[in-house]
């Protein structure tokens, strides 16, 4: 089902910066009524004043921040049509990761989604529709060299989406994920020797994946591909899973070997 951002009631999570910033902006400009979240209040509030919307600044992954948000947005708006499920966090490592690491990743990542969903989705299933996106990012497709916690959870966002989409889809509930490889954000700039060698030489920016989520509420796909070259590299991965895990460890090797150089 499509959306018209028209006078549509849209939150938009981790909207401070980023990804999110430029689709709070995007749909603003296509007349939707935004609430702004971030944990960053000034960084809502600033996005929120640029664009005539509302700032809710605040945890979008505890229970009780999740709770509370969707109470105030649906307050303010009237009625939640568009939630974006997008504040995310990305931690390095592998099983050695901290237990504190695994722990945020799987909360803001994963259990964020879960929450807003189990709030949404009674009021959602009464009137017979609804809007959910999760920014599962390129490496709930695919995986992410050099970290594990943000792979993991990127795979079982998408998962929860999959699943909410074959549940609900027939009741009016529209669920689409977004999946974008690289981009030119704060968190790409976190990402490392091995995210950088792998991401910055095709990302993009953040206005460029919100033309492209513009483009996807309105004619529905499951799939958000800013990079539509990720749609080759999952149905490689699906196809001949060695041969793509090959591909992959030839490139952890070469960042492996840049590394030993430097």
């Amino acid at each position: 089902m499509s959306l018209d951002p028209k006078n549509a009631g849209v939150v938009v999570t981790g909207a401070g910066n980023g990804i999110g910033a430029a689709v709070a902006r995007r749909l603003a400009s296509a007349g939707a009524r935004v609430v702004v979240n971030d944990l960053d209040a000034a960084a809502a509030e600033a996005v929120a004043g640029e664009i005539g919307g509302i700032a809710v600044p605040g945890d979008a992954a505890s229970e009780a921040g999740v709770t509370a948000l969707i109470a105030e947005a649906d307050a303010h708006l009237g009625g939640i049509d568009l939630y974006m499920a997008n504040a995310g966090v990305a931690r390095s490592g592998g099983p050695e990761a901290s237990e504190a690491d695994w722990e945020i990743s799987w909360q803001v990542n994963v259990m964020s989604h879960v929450r807003a969903a189990r709030e949404l989705l009674p009021g959602w299933l009464a009137r017979g529709r609804g809007h959910f996106v999760t920014t599962a990012s390129g490496a709930g497709l695919l995986t992410m060299l050099g970290s594990a916690p943000y792979s993991v959870t990127k795979h079982a966002a998408l998962s929860f989406s999959e699943w909410l989409s074959a549940t609900y889809g027939d009741r009016g509930i529209t669920v689409q994920c977004l999946c974008p490889l690289g981009v030119r954000t704060g968190m790409l700039d976190d990402a490392g020797d091995r995210g950088q060698a792998i991401l910055s030489p095709g990302a993009i920016t953040p206005e460029e994946v919100a033309d492209t989520v513009l483009v996807a509420l309105r004619d529905g796909r499951f799939l958000i591909l800013p990079h539509p070259e990720a749609a080759d590299y999952y149905a490689a991965r699906a196809t001949d899973t060695d041969a793509w895990l090959t591909g992959m460890r030839r490139i952890q090797a070469k960042v492996f070997a840049e590394e030993e150089s430097e």
